[in-house]
């Protein structure tokens, strides 16, 4: 009955350490804890880079005001980054393997510097990030974040797709819970581990 598979990217596809993050900026001087990584967090803003409602020079600005430093452009993006491991090639395998059977699509929180950066992790055996998906829906670019019911309406709209038919894969249960409301069947891996095996053709 699966005729399409969504998948999460982080935690699901690509590992990340948000302690890393924490640590790069306490390495230039600011003390952020989780909350550059949270975008559920207090922050307004976080959230508002996350849904493409600021651009990356005003995320730039807002990091030097809200923290009183005066880091540079670059110096944000690498420490803003840090929490971006890798793509393990088992994973990138398995979605060679399963893109021969079904639809796949890649549906993530994220922002257009963690984007930029982190797409360069799918480049495997002449593949690049598009190569892998029919389509890509970054929260950045569809100005929806999980787990809001409305992102994966617009998804499923804009793909083409019916719920039922669909499998949905992300480490956030609420994310999942929002999905399977919709219809959609779900699977929720702990983050940054291998559930290859769980999937099969």
């Amino acid at each position: 009955m699966i005729k399409n598979i969504i998948f999460d990217w982080g935690g699901v596809l690509i590992h990340l350490d948000k302690n890393r993050c924490a640590q790069a900026f306490a390495e230039c001087g600011i003390q952020v804890g989780d909350e550059l990584s949270n975008p559920y967090g207090q922050r307004t803003y976080l959230r508002d880079f996350e849904l493409g409602l600021m651009s990356v020079n005003e995320f730039h600005e807002t990091v030097r005001r809200v923290y009183g430093a005066q880091l540079s452009n670059e110096q944000i993006d690498y420490a803003w980054n840090a929490l971006l491991l890798e793509i393990p090639t088992y994973k990138l395998d398995k979605l060679l393997e399963l893109k021969e059977h079904y639809r796949l699509f890649l549906l993530s929180n994220t922002n257009a510097l963690h984007w930029e950066e982190g797409r360069k992790r799918f480049d495997y055996q002449g593949y690049r990030a598009e190569d892998f998906f029919e389509q890509v829906f970054l929260s950045n670019e569809i100005h929806e974040l999980k787990p809001s019911p409305e992102a994966f309406r617009k998804v499923a709209q804009m793909a083409g797709i019916v719920p039922e038919e669909t499998l949905f894969i992300d480490d956030l249960q609420a994310s999942c819970d929002a999905a399977s409301a919709l219809g959609f069947h779900t699977y929720c891996p702990v983050a940054n581990t291998d559930w290859t095996r769980d999937i099969e053709i």
